[in-house]
């Protein structure tokens, strides 16, 4: 089953909580929300958006929800990038690695993942 996509908002609040769960909506409104302006409101609306969509579940300790992811983060962040580069990029890899080219950020890490990612894609053509 497919899940259902998320917003960039709830990507950060989804790795957030991946970070420091088990944690309560007052404890996320509080760390995660207020540094983005956000009322314990719709910290808890987001929250139970993502347990609806699959992405949190819920237990009560003590009688506080503590919540918890239930996918790996990269399952999520693989879900969201193919969702972009679908959606936004019409399937198109091209203009993300045009931009990649460009970002003078680029660490010696990242640029070692993305040669290892390269060197795969070239070694399972060669394989069809």
């Amino acid at each position: 089953m497919r899940r259902k996509t998320i917003g960039d908002q709830e990507l950060a609040l989804l790795q957030y909580i991946g970070e420091n769960e088990p944690t309560s909506v007052g404890e996320v409104a509080a760390r995660f929300g207020e540094a983005r302006g956000l009322a314990r409101s719709t910290v808890l609306t987001m929250m139970e958006r993502l347990r609806s969509k699959g992405y949190l579940q819920r237990e009560q300790d003590e009688g506080v929800y503590r919540y918890r992811t239930t996918a790996e983060q990269q399952e999520v962040v693989n879900g969201a990038v193919g969702s972009f580069v679908e959606k936004t990029l019409q399937g198109s890899i091209s203009p993300f690695v045009a931009w990649m080219s460009e970002k003078a950020e680029v660490s010696d890490n990242e640029l070692a993942e993305l040669e290892a990612l390269v060197s795969k894609l070239q070694s399972q053509r060669r394989e069809d």
